[in-house]
């Protein structure tokens, strides 16, 4: 999934869902996205391609874990080193909302509530 990317730049955006089949079906119908399952833990996560290109993905909220995680979109910021940006960023009164965690092939994610409560995502992806 790695694609070029530059630091502080928005990289991508993911879906949170209860209902993968009805969100992957509206997509699919109204703007001829195409979905690539990928096998986790938690269930399929959907990559959603736009021809050959990668534009975002459907994560599942079936994990009893994720039942106070509200659906939504969620986007995550590309940063040249998420572990100490994200020490900035708790400085600047950011709170970390679960530990930060690797995926193969997908990049060093952090997920954050900023100051204001809005919550983001910061990745070092892989190198390209």
């Amino acid at each position: 999934m790695a694609h070029a990317w530059t630091h502080g730049s928005f990289y991508w955006n993911e879906l949170m869902t209860r209902d993968a089949e009805r969100d992957k079906k509206f997509y699919a119908d109204t703007l001829g996205w195409t979905f690539e399952g990928m096998p986790m833990p938690d269930g399929t996560y959907w990559v959603a391609k736009m021809g050959d290109q990668y534009v975002g993905g459907l994560f599942p909220l079936t994990d009893p874990k994720f039942a106070r995680v509200p659906e939504g979109w969620m986007s995550y910021i590309a940063v040249d080193d998420v572990d100490a940006r994200v020490k900035k960023a708790q400085s600047a009164g950011a709170t970390l909302m679960r530990p930060i965690f690797d995926i193969p092939n997908v990049g060093r994610i952090a997920i954050l509530k900023e100051p204001g409560g809005a919550g983001i995502g910061w990745m070092t992806p892989p190198k390209v």
